[in-house]
């Protein structure tokens, strides 16, 4: 699929969704779709933007995203909801619990998978323990290894899902935090390579797992011009065929739609981020054969999380 069909084949923006839903095509019976619902460097904003006239005034909030998110379910079969890390620092809700609340609201929402941040370390590798109980969601990360700290045996690389016989294969990949995160902080923690480490995974997720469709939760940030030799979500679509969609954080990179990097063997990944402090949703529709399994076509869009949804 080329820029172009993908552009056609792409819904953009809230307006064109008919408010929420996808139209339901005719050939539906022999087709499964997939909604993936994303977010990204939600930086503990509970709350909307105050109406206070800057940009964005009144968009976010946890409590009109979970309205949304429970519109589209009741309106979609297969829905997986997915975090690319930063769930915490921002605002006094973080300083005053921890992340306590964060995590609790997100396991309300029942968030399928969330991938570590460098501000999820800002409380330390102790913080980060403590809360851990109130996430009712599994954090995904393949390049940290914590076996020599408090963390050990808490993460998984990777989790498969399966919706209507289509299997779902995502891990997660942080950014290095040497000279981004206080060694206090994250201590004996150790960065291990995210390209070798995409690479396992999708072996991994392909060969063994047999899933048609493989997601990164990524934390590494959308790209580093003046620090070329820093692994980005670009670098890693270019080098790592295989990957079909990197949900990104770190860069706070608004796209209205996803990039695409195409491989030599045919096959594509899009690189898709939405932003900071929840103040959008982004959304990816994926139809599958229902046979075959094959992804036939992806449709994108970025839903604001504000006035055009009614909270009460």
């Amino acid at each position: 699929m080329n820029r172009r069909d993908f552009i056609r084949n792409t819904v953009a923006g809230a307006a064109g969704l008919s408010l929420l839903g996808v139209p339901t095509p005719t050939w539906a019976a022999d087709h499964v779709r997939l909604t993936i619902l994303h977010t990204n460097d939600v930086h503990s904003r509970i709350d909307p933007y105050p109406m206070d006239g800057r940009p964005n005034a009144g968009l976010g909030g946890m409590a009109r995203r979970a309205h949304l998110v429970k519109q589209i379910r009741s309106q979609e079969k297969n829905v997986l909801l997915l975090d690319s890390g930063d769930i915490w620092q921002g605002t006094p809700y973080f300083n005053l619990f921890d992340g306590e609340l964060e995590y609790k609201l997100m396991t309300q929402m029942q968030y399928d998978a969330a991938t570590l941040g460098n501000h999820d370390f800002d409380n330390g590798l102790a913080g980060l323990q403590r809360q851990l109980p109130n996430a009712g969601f599994p954090f995904l990360t393949a390049n940290y290894d914590f076996s020599g700290t408090v963390l050990k045996g808490r993460f998984r690389d990777y989790k498969t899902f399966e919706k209507e016989n289509i299997k779902i294969g995502i891990f997660g990949l942080g950014i290095e935090l040497a000279g981004l995160v206080d060694t206090r902080n994250y201590g004996q923690t150790i960065y291990l390579d995210p390209l070798q480490r995409a690479a396992e995974m999708v072996k991994q997720l392909r060969a063994v797992e047999k899933c048609q469709l493989v997601i990164c939760l990524s934390h590494l940030g959308y790209d580093f011009t003046n620090e070329p030799e820093k692994v980005n979500d670009q670098k890693l679509a270019h080098q790592v065929a295989g990957i079909d969609v990197i949900l990104g954080g770190h860069s706070h990179l608004f796209m209205p739609e996803p990039k695409i990097i195409s491989h030599a063997d045919g096959t594509q990944t899009l690189i898709n981020q939405v932003g900071k402090d929840g103040l959008f949703l982004g959304r990816l529709d994926f139809t599958f054969n229902r046979r075959s399994k094959t992804k036939n076509s992806v449709a994108s869009a970025v839903v604001p999380v504000g006035s055009l949804v009614k909270t009460s």
